[in-house]
Order: structure tokens, then C-alpha cells, then sequence
């Protein structure tokens, strides 16, 4: 009897009153704790050595959604999709070196004369300021100071050796040849892939998988493309009027012009029109004038002209939205995310129109009279529960 007691005081919580028993799920808490706090660590390592990478492997997606469209009309003609793809792609290359071997060698010499040139247009356009405005800027030597002695030693300081020069080129080869392994592959094995990726969920996901990758496909593919179309119409009507005003180096402020007026967005419009607004100010102060001008009327017409009827089928981004969305792509992926941040938006943005449901405004609603409300008021005594709330959003 005696034993029996001393053995349940001795399993008996309140033999130690100041000892406390953890638990049975804490330690299983901890366990999941520091898996998550180490799964952090990883995934955060990874991706900051893997960055590089990752925006390859998404620029290659995007190219590869740029040309579907084009691949898919192909193929639609009869030709094997890999087929299709390579021929694509060879058409590109094409046009390219047809480009460089057009405008290679003038565009190579107008650049190098504009980077020449840049101090003396800059030293211009300030005195011309200084004189007219009454300001005091700095201007000649101290406002840019740039030598051959001095592009010389800056070279030496900054320009590895020789053979950091032969691996960085070989370096770029690499990349570039291995996003077109990626374009190649994603193009033509885009279908197989998705009915891959499909094949591991139930019907019901497969049909969302199914609508997210279509609507992806749109958006980011026709982003790109009225991007690229604006631009080209931009580069081309800037460089005749340039030519037609005299304005030395228009080819590279043409492009120029194009290419930032359309992928930097909200500020691109006024970054593309300064430089040759320099250039032409620093030869004749009216030429500048006569560029602002003429980027002003330009971008009305891009506005309410051409950017509607191209970019009609993609979806329009608030100038706020799509400014901070190149902010954050630019300080998570550098200059590769702020180039591919604005059509990723716009991909989760058609994603949640398309999935989300809005609700009319109360304000907007007109009020029934009271005699209706006091009809139609659900009889609560009777055990009626109104349907409060709920907001089941319609099957997709």
C-alpha cells in the first residue's frame, strides 16, 4: 500500500510545484520554426545567387511569348512547330545582321562623334542658359571635362586586361546563346509543357492553369509587341524630322528616342526628348526648341492616336503603378527587372480582373421606396435568414 502511493506521488505533477511540464506540441512547434527560418535562409540564398539566372530564364519566356503568336500561324500552315520556331528565329537573326550591315558602321561613327561631341553640346546649351535666364551654372572645364587623355586614363582604371576582356565577351556570347537555347525550347515545346504541367492537377485546376497561361501569354506577348511597334514608329519619325532639320547624329538619338520614350516608362517620354534637344540646341538654340515641339505634338499623337489602336487588346497600366513596379523590378533584379516589370504587373493585374469580383458602389444604387423594402424585408420570425455576405463569386 505504501509502495503504491509512493509510486504515484513519484509520476505526480505536483511533487515539484515550481516545475512546469512543456506541452506535447511545442517541440513539433519549434521543429516546423526552424525548418521555416531555414527554408528562409535557403530560398533567400538562392535566389540572390541565382538572380542572374532567373532574369535570363524570364527574359527567354518573354521572347518566347513574343513570338508565339507568329510560330502558332505557322504551324497552323502545315509546319512542324520545332520547325516553325527555328525558322522564326532565323528570320530575326537575319534582319538583324541586315540592320547592322545597313546601319552598322554609320551608327558606329554618329555615336562615336555624339560622345565626342556631348561636353561642347552641354557647355552650349549652359552658357545659352546662363545668358538668357540670368542663371550662374557651371559651364566649359568644369562642367564636364573630358580629354583623350582623360577617356584614357579612365579606361585603364575601369577596362580589365585583355583577357577580362576576351572572358566578358565571351561571357555575353554565352548568355546570349543560352537565352536562344531557352526561346527555342520554351517556343516549340510550349503546348507539351503546358498539357505536362496540367496532367498533375484535377480538372478544375487544369481549366485555371489553363486560362492563367493564355492570359499570360496575351498580356506579356502583346505588351512586348505594341511596345516594340511604338518604338519603331517612334525611332522613324523622329530620325526624318531630325533629318529634315538638320540635326547631326540622328540616327542614335532616333533610337535613342524610341527605345526609352517606350520601355522607361512615365519618365522615358521626357529622358528620350532631352538628348536631342541638347544636341540640336547646342548647333542652334531654335533647333532645340523646335525638338521639344515637336516630342510634345509627337507624344499627343502616340497618345490618343496609335497607342489606343495598337495596344487594344493589352491592358492599360496606371503611370503610378507601372512607375513603381520598375522601381521594385529595378532593385530585385536590376536593369533586367525594370525592363520585364511592367508587363509582369500587367499579367497579375488581368490575372485578378479576371478572378476577382467588384461590387457596385452603395452611393451609386438608387434606394427602393419603403414600401418596397417593407415587402420584400425577409420574414425573420418564420425562421428566414437573410444571405449576408457570402459573396460566392461565379464559377470561372
Amino acid at each position: 500500500m505504501n509502495e503504491d502511493s509512493s509510486r504515484v506521488d513519484r509520476s505526480s505533477p505536483t511533487e515539484h510545484p515550481g516545475r512546469t511540464t512543456a506541452p506535447p506540441w511545442l517541440k513539433q512547434a519549434i521543429f516546423y520554426v526552424l525548418l521555416a527560418v531555414a527554408a528562409y535562409q535557403m530560398s533567400g540564398w538562392l535566389f540572390h545567387n541565382l538572380r542572374g539566372f532567373l532574369g535570363l530564364l524570364f527574359l527567354a519566356w518573354l521572347f518566347s511569348v513574343t513570338i508565339e503568336p507568329i510560330v502558332d500561324w505557322i504551324e497552323n500552315r502545315g509546319l512542324r512547330r520545332g520547325a516553325a520556331t527555328g525558322l522564326v528565329l532565323l528570320a530575326m537573326f537575319v534582319a538583324g545582321i541586315a540592320f547592322v550591315a545597313m546601319f552598322g558602321a554609320l551608327l558606329a561613327e554618329q555615336l562615336a562623334e555624339l560622345l565626342k561631341a556631348l561636353p561642347g553640346a552641354l557647355s552650349s546649351v549652359t552658357e545659352w542658359s546662363n545668358r538668357v535666364f540670368d542663371t550662374d551654372f557651371a559651364t566649359g572645364a568644369d562642367l564636364l571635362n573630358l580629354t583623350p587623355e582623360t577617356i584614357r586614363d579612365l579606361a585603364q582604371e575601369f577596362t580589365p586586361g585583355i583577357l577580362g576582356v576576351l572572358s566578358s565577351v565571351v561571357g555575353v556570347v554565352f548568355q546570349a546563346f543560352t537565352m536562344l537555347l531557352f526561346v527555342f525550347y520554351m517556343s516549340a515545346q510550349g503546348p507539351a509543357f503546358r498539357r505536362t504541367i496540367s496532367s498533375w492537377f484535377p480538372a478544375r485546376q487544369q481549366q485555371i492553369i489553363s486560362v492563367v497561361w493564355e492570359i499570360s501569354v496575351e498580356k506579356a506577348g502583346g505588351y512586348v509587341v505594341s511596345r516594340l511597334v511604338l518604338a519603331a514608329v517612334s525611332t522613324v519619325a523622329t530620325g526624318v524630322f531630325l533629318v529634315i532639320i538638320d540635326v547631326p547624329y540622328w540616327l542614335p538619338l532616333a533610337l535613342w528616342t524610341g527605345v526609352v520614350s517606350q520601355f522607361v516608362p512615365t519618365l522615358g517620354t521626357y529622358l528620350a526628348i532631352a538628348l536631342p534637344a541638347i544636341i540640336a540646341a547646342a548647333a542652334q538654340p531654335m533647333d532645340g526648341v523646335w525638338v521639344v515641339a515637336f516630342g510634345t505634338v509627337y507624344q499627343q499623337i502616340e497618345n490618343y492616336v496609335l497607342h489606343p489602336r495598337i495596344t487594344s487588346k493589352t491592358v492599360s497600366i496606371h503611370p503610378a503603378v507601372a512607375f513603381g513596379s520598375v522601381i521594385v523590378g529595378a532593385s530585385l533584379f536590376g536593369a533586367i527587372g525594370a525592363l520585364v516589370s511592367v508587363p509582369v504587373v500587367a499579367v497579375i493585374q488581368a490575372l485578378v480582373e479576371t478572378y476577382g469580383r467588384r461590387y457596385e458602389l452603395a452611393a451609386d444604387t438608387p434606394s427602393p421606396p419603403p414600401d418596397t423594402v417593407a415587402d420584400d424585408a425577409p420574414d425573420l420570425g418564420r425562421g428566414d435568414t437573410p444571405n449576408l455576405g457570402r459573396g460566392d463569386a461565379p464559377e470561372q
